[in-house]
Formats: structure tokens, sequence, C-alpha cells
């Protein structure tokens, strides 16, 4: 079997399972548990980490948190540590690619680029009060647009490099297409799926566009540290759970963020 038609084969069987699996409560949140402990195992290979703390870790919150849906005040402590490390990941672009990580810096980024992201995205269907699997399909949607129409917009006119010294195939004018084509279709997402206002997921998709592809880079940054080409090889022809999964754990909880603010000034 030829790699294309490898790649083809099983990024259409992680879509279906995917899709089918949100669609209903009980098989999201244990899709998303899986899919934790996954991004886990891969994120301590990248850093060199032993994984049973961290395991214990992750299940923990993940199950304790998911458990209490609807607390503002610790919906609000996820958001700040969130926001924390986003801020540190930023700069960790920045930083020379042979900097090591130190051991509190490995969990400091397990806990708030791992963990807390899962914990925001398992909780993003519940953010009017019942489960609605429209909106995290709706972001994935988005994020597969995104990354598809960049990639073609960046293959056919794309010049100015991104981000050249951690992705050197991402350009600035692949970046622009993807964002207008998934605000493009994200009114066509508010009209004829989600039936949400068309302001409000045109605005989705710029911060999925922005955040996604900067949780890319900062993925990117994680694995050129590293010295690896991919995060992990259980989905062939396409890597590892955190090489599908980078954009929307960053993005995710922006969007969970906005939903608060929208809910908050409404």
């Amino acid at each position: 079997m030829n790699e294309t038609l490898t790649r083809a084969l099983s990024g259409v069987l992680y879509i279906i399972i995917l899709v089918s699996a949100t669609l209903f409560l009980n098989s999201f949140l244990v899709l998303f548990g899986v899919l934790l402990l996954l991004s886990v195992y891969e994120f301590c290979e990248l850093v060199h980490l032993d994984k049973w703390v961290p395991f214990l870790v992750a299940l923990s919150c993940y199950f304790f948190c998911t458990y209490y849906t609807g607390n503002t005040v610790m919906d609000f402590i996820l958001l700040v540590l969130f926001l924390m490390t986003a801020i540190k990941a930023f700069l960790f672009l920045f930083t020379r690619a042979e900097k090591i990580i130190s051991l509190h810096e490995k969990f400091f980024y397990l806990i708030g680029y791992i963990v807390i992201p899962f914990i925001i995205l398992a909780k993003l269907p519940f953010i009017e009060t019942h489960f609605n699997p429209k909106i995290v399909i709706s972001l994935f949607i988005l994020i597969w647009f995104n990354d598809t129409m960049a990639y073609v917009v960046g293959k056919s006119v794309g010049k100015t490099k991104l981000f050249e010294s951690v992705s050197p195939k991402k350009t600035i004018e692949g970046f622009l297409g993807g964002l207008f084509f998934s605000a493009l279709i994200s009114i066509f997402i508010a009209i004829y799926y989600i039936h949400e206002p068309i302001l409000r997921w045109i605005i989705i998709a710029l911060i999925v566009g922005v955040f996604g592809t900067l949780g890319d880079l900062i993925e990117s940054k994680f694995k050129r540290t590293a010295g690896v080409k991919d995060s992990g090889k259980i989905m062939p022809g396409h890597g590892g759970i955190l090489d599908r999964l980078d954009s929307i754990i960053f993005a995710g909880p922006f969007v969970f963020l906005f939903y608060q603010i929208v809910n908050y000034v409404s």
C-alpha cells in the first residue's frame, strides 16, 4: 500500500472515530480521556520524562474537573493556568533550539499545555449548560479546513516564510489563506449546522486559525528540541496524536474563553 493511500485511509478512520464518538456524552468523555493519555505519553517521550506520575496526574485531573462541569471558579482557575502556560510556550518559540528544558518546566508544560487544554475541550460542549457536541465538531471542521487551505494556498502562491526556523514549509500567504477560507466556511457552519450568530463563528474561525497555527508551531518547536520529525507513530502517514491535535488543544481554551466573555456580556 503506497504512502498516500495509507495516509488517506488512516485520516478517514481518525475522522470517523472522532466525530462518531463526540456525538454521545459517554463516548466523548472516554475518547478524550484516551487521547489525553496518548498525548501525555508522546509529550513525555519528547521531553524525556518518566510517565507514571504524569499518567496519574492527567487522569486524576481529567476525571475530577470533568465531573464538576459548570463550576465557574474552577473554569477561571483552569483558564488562568492555561494562559500562563500559553505565554511561556510562546516565549519558548523564540528560545535556542538546544535549550535544555528543566524538570519543573516539563511538568509545567505537561499540566498547562497538555492536561488543562484537554479538560477545557471536554468542558466546551457544556458551555451552554447542556451537552452540545456540535461545538467541538465545528472546531475540528475549522481546524481541518484551515490546515488544508493553508497548505493549498501556501503550495500555490506562498513565498514568505512564516517561522522558518521552526516550521520551514509554513508561509504567511498560506496562513492568511487558511484564515480567509476558514472564516468563509464558518458562515455555513453558523447558518446550517450549529445555528448560532454568524459574527460569533467568524470570530471563532479567526481564533482557531491564529492560535491553532501557534499551537502547531509550539509543538514543532518541542519536536525540534527533541530532534524528531513526529511526536509518535500511532497514525500511519500522520505521525502521533499530538501531531493531529496540537492546533485544537491550543486554540480550544481560547474559544472557551471567548464563549465565557460572550455569555458574561449577553
